[in-house]
């Protein structure tokens, strides 16, 4: 059976893995799995209940949740009468939340439950297109339960009619839209159709062992990197374990036993960073070989299997990666790594411990894959995002150096902006991604940098923050770095100390007594690191690139105090203006 509309995933499940579990999720501090059938049940209800409601194709569904099952139901309900979802981060502020669910004229929200009503309630007057508003947990007087739109359903059957939608439906047709993470500005609404996400699934989906049985998701669904995953795993047979939250997905990996889980850099440098910390309480011969064995792994190259190899990693397997294997469960195989670039150190090192690291490169206009490394010839290489997915053609524009891309994965446009749809998708097709890279002499495509994070000095040097910044970042001292100096002479850098690590090491060192950040980021001891750090990382780097000074932080920017996306990335326009005194100080 072929897949042509993102809803007929649920009809091959049936056809080809009747008796596998879809879901499994807590509820009540129990893992609770959900078949097929019933998602089948649930969603043919869900889209009855929406017609009942007076729901049409094209209109905009708005669903503010984090991942649970009963968001597949709601989606493939939405989508099998032709109407539009619309997914929103749970952790936005209330002007992003005020300006999606505006400027896409959203006509129903299904939240998670009462805390996120309180959230958008003083917006909600202004929302004249909003119909009615429904919650997956404890209902809230003011909005109904997502079981009573089912049970609407389950009164009002209409399986023909629904069929007829079904079968009008068109795979190049709209399925959702996705408004960007607004990391430079206003969010886009990113229109992908059935036919961007499949390609996706399609040239992703081989990469998987078909002894695979189990995935853990911890990642938003609202973001199509996982979205798309949470779609191909569905399409192969997989069992999802939903983790109750990101804190808990450790906990929650040794109940799944995932086969393989999606992640993102900084996830993997958290666990890195406590598994080197755990050196600190060895003593002599013992922290040496421990500390080794982590060097053993980040200097692993793939086809490494001489028997000098071979030995050396039996040795570090007993003392150390048997153990780090048991913190995913013990049987997980593979890691997918993406929404951002991940060191190269950390893919080597997991790949080695017997986590076999896949990176993927993407954005959400391309529904998101564009490279991915696979298990083919030249399918991994550190450093680099894999080759090109399948069915998409890469290239690098020869005088920006930009990546481009054309295919199928590539988005309808941005909603509302014929304007900036053109100045990304050009006359030929080709998307342009903002990004710079090369591509190897075996076909891996190398990300280089962001075209608009690119600055040039007052010496007319130009200079690629993002990768001083990635460089710098492996250091357990650095937890997030924003290199500044536009048309100044120099390159500088605000640092975000990884307070924990740094707390851990002021107390291993002369018994720094510090209670708060300001004053452990002022102490004159702490400050003589960092400027070792930066002696350190910055022989990596050619004399205008070099950080030449550098101002400690006493904040960890996060997506609630609005320094990073949901997916991760600084959002350097508002770290500049938080920080405007101190930028201006370094250039003194």
């Amino acid at each position: 059976m072929e897949i042509t509309r993102l809803f007929d995933i649920i009809d091959y499940r049936k056809e080809k893995y009747p008796n596998n579990p879809v879901f499994t999720a807590k509820v009540d501090g129990k893992w609770v799995e959900h078949s097929i059938d019933e998602y089948i049940d649930t969603a043919n209800n869900v889209s009855y209940g929406l017609l009942q409601l007076g729901i049409r194709p094209g209109d905009k569904i708005a669903l503010i949740s984090t991942s649970r099952p009963e968001w597949n139901f709601l989606d493939i309900g939405i989508q099998q009468i032709g109407a539009v979802l619309v997914p929103i981060y749970p952790t936005i502020s209330e002007d992003d939340y005020r300006y999606i669910l505006s400027h896409a004229d959203v006509r129903l929200i299904f939240l998670e439950g009462p805390e996120l009503l309180r959230k958008i309630s003083n917006i909600l007057p202004e929302l004249t297109n909003i119909q009615k508003i429904f919650t997956f947990k404890k209902q809230n007087e003011s909005t109904s339960n997502f079981q009573e739109l089912v049970d609407l359903g389950k009164a009002n059957p209409a399986p023909e009619k629904v069929k007829e939608m079904k079968d009008s439906i068109k795979t190049t047709d709209l399925v959702t839209m996705i408004y960007t993470s607004g990391s430079t500005g206003f969010p886009k609404g990113v229109m992908l159709s059935h036919q961007n996400i499949i390609t996706n699934i399609y040239g992703t989906e081989y990469i998987l062992d078909e002894s695979f049985t189990r995935a853990l998701s911890f990642l938003p669904l609202c973001h199509i990197y996982e979205r798309m995953m949470n779609y191909m795993y569905q399409y192969v047979g997989l069992n999802i374990y939903y983790a109750e939250n990101v804190a808990k997905a450790v906990d929650n990996m040794k109940d799944a036993r995932p086969h393989i889980i999606t992640s993102v850099p900084r996830v993997l440098e958290k666990i890195y960073d406590k598994i080197y910390r755990k050196g600190e309480s060895l003593k002599g011969i013992k922290k040496s070989i421990f500390y080794w064995t982590l060097k053993f792994g980040t200097e692993y190259e793939i086809g490494s299997n001489s028997w000098l190899f071979n030995l050396k990693w039996k040795l570090a397997d007993k003392i150390t990666y048997h153990a780090i294997r048991d913190i995913f469960g013990g049987e997980c195989k593979k890691v997918v790594s993406g929404g951002a670039a991940i060191q190269p150190r950390l893919s080597r090192f997991f790949t080695c411990v017997g986590l076999r690291l896949h990176e993927g490169y993407g954005l959400t206009e391309t529904a998101p894959v564009i490279a991915v490394t696979t298990n083919d010839i030249n399918g991994i290489k550190f450093g680099t995002a894999g080759p090109p997915l399948r069915g998409i053609e890469v290239k690098i524009d020869p005088e920006t150096h930009e990546i481009i891309c054309r295919g199928k994965s590539v988005m309808l446009g941005y909603y509302k902006a014929p304007e900036l749809t053109a100045e990304v998708i050009d006359s030929e097709g080709w998307f342009h991604t903002g990004d710079t890279g090369i591509i190897e002499p075996e076909g891996q495509v190398r990300i280089t940098g962001r075209i608009k994070s690119l600055f040039k000095t007052s010496m007319g040097k130009f200079v690629n923050p993002e990768v001083i910044e990635e460089k710098f970042k492996e250091s357990p001292f650095v937890l997030d770095m924003m290199v500044v100096g536009e048309g100044q002479k120099f390159a500088a850098a605000l640092i975000a100390p990884d307070f924990e690590f740094l707390r851990d090491w002021q107390r291993r060192h002369g018994g720094i007594k510090c209670e708060t950040p300001q004053e452990m980021i002022e102490d004159k001891q702490t400050l003589e690191r960092y400027k070792k750090v930066l002696d350190k990382y910055n022989k990596f780097f050619g004399e205008t690139e070099q950080i030449k000074r550098f101002k400690l932080v006493p904040d960890t920017w996060s997506e609630a105090n609005g320094m990073l996306t949901p997916t991760l990335k600084i959002k350097r326009p508002k770290v500049s203006i938080r920080y405007q005194a101190e930028i201006e100080e370094l250039f003194k």
